[in-house]
């Protein structure tokens, strides 16, 4: 691998960084949020400290052939420290106390390691400059052999360490937590990977072997992916439930272009966000779901049961499951009855005139709305759900030929009796 090839990886994880730092600068005290960006930062910093420009600008600066090698040692010992300390703390501990314990016992063990990594450096001998290969080149020497197996076991020990209880914890929960941790198990195991093929590499100068592309191309393009691949399970948690508000946006689509956006004089749901909140999905994805209700509300005057039940037996007898065929009858009760609301007379009365009982009927299915449900009048024995999952099967439901159908039905009878 070229300087190129690290500089690139190493500005890919530091893209995540950039992701959490305004978190980071909001909730600055939080050991969590402190512990991610630690990570995230010494991962890139690692991938720039390993370019073989930065090798031969560490050497010279220093003054000290292969300096570089023991700085960045030091700095992978610090990120594998770091990792661990951010796993005790992902994981969380009944007594806080506890969770620092373990926390400063990580550190110190790593501390230790990279004293006696420095010390082992400088007790032995590597006069000759290698950029790419010193694992390898050095690895009989007295001292800096032993330098070379201390790095890669501690290295190793955190990756897999870290790789196992990723592992577990995936099979304790679901959700976007769930792929998180699916995702950077994959990420340390590329990343322990790198410490075994490194270890195979040195073992095989010991035999006599030289399997030294093992550790100069296959190593490297091994801990780059891992190292994308766990920045990406860093960033998911803040990005994951956008995601998921993003899509149930877009799902609601049709069933906001049904009812919510109806425009019934009074614009009260055609509400304009500011340019500020184009970007935020959740205020968004709350603006169309408090349209859809409201829209709703307006033609829930004109729920018709008998079309909600033909719909359902309809989808029922296409094969569409239970919950499918639900969906389905509720979306045919609602575009039929968004339609029969179009006209200029509502329940026999001149537009815009409501009789107190119909008025009566719709603030009571505002006030059923509140708690997940619209009884509208002739809504018979099952009340509409009104909660966001039975929003978007609805939504999805309406696009269905089922519900086509209702609909020509409903503008044919509407034809014969006009």
């Amino acid at each position: 691998m070229n300087g190129l090839v690290y500089f690139m990886a190493a500005a890919v994880v530091w893209t995540g960084l950039a992701v959490q730092l305004p978190g980071l600068w909001h909730d600055w005290r939080d050991p969590l949020k402190r512990t991610l960006c630690t990570v995230i930062f010494l991962a890139g910093f690692c991938f720039a400290l390993g370019a073989p420009p930065t090798v031969g600008f560490v050497n010279r600066a220093v003054g000290v052939p292969n300096a570089a090698a023991c700085v960045t040692y030091g700095a992978v010992n610090a990120f594998s420290a770091a990792s661990l300390v951010l796993i005790v703390h992902w994981r969380g501990a009944d007594d806080p106390a506890q969770l620092r314990r373990v926390s400063r016992r990580w550190l110190l063990a790593y501390t230790v390691i990279i004293v006696v990594q420095t010390g082992l450096f400088a007790a032995g001998d590597a006069p000759v400059e290698r950029r790419a290969d010193f694992d390898t080149y050095y690895a009989g020497t007295p001292f800096i052999r032993e330098m070379i197996v201390l790095y890669l076991v501690a290295h190793m020990a955190a990756a897999f360490t870290t790789t196992i209880l990723c592992w577990r914890w995936t099979l304790q929960i679901s959700g976007w937590t769930r792929r998180v941790l699916a995702v950077l198990a994959v990420g340390w195991l590329c990343t322990s990977a790198y410490g075994v093929v490194k270890m195979v590499a040195v073992a095989g100068r010991w035999g006599g072997q030289h399997w030294d592309p093992l550790s100069t191309r296959l190593a490297p393009m091994l801990v780059t992916v891992g190292a994308v691949l766990t920045s990406v399970g860093y960033v998911l948690p803040l990005l994951g439930p956008r995601i998921d508000s993003l899509l149930a946006f877009l799902r609601l689509g049709p069933l906001f272009r049904l009812v919510g956006s109806r425009n019934n004089g009074r614009n009260r749901r055609n509400v304009l966000l500011s340019w500020r909140s184009l970007g935020d999905v959740d205020l968004r994805l709350t603006s169309r779901a408090t349209a859809i209700r409201d829209g709703l509300r307006d033609v829930s005057v004109h729920f018709d049961e008998a079309v909600r039940e033909r719909a359902y037996r309809q989808a029922l007898s296409l094969g569409s499951s239970t919950r499918e065929a639900e969906a389905i009858g509720d979306a045919a009760m609602v575009a039929v009855a968004a339609l029969t609301g179009t006209g200029d007379r509502v329940g026999g009365l001149d537009q815009g005139v409501l009789d107190p009982a119909v008025l009566d009927s719709v603030a009571l299915a505002a006030i059923a709305g509140l708690v997940g449900g619209y009884v509208g009048p002739g809504a018979g024995e099952r009340s509409l759900d009104t909660g966001q999952p039975s929003l978007i099967r609805m939504s999805r439901a309406v696009r269905a030929g089922v519900v086509e159908g209702a609909v020509r039905a409903e503008r044919t009878k509407s034809g014969q009796v006009g």
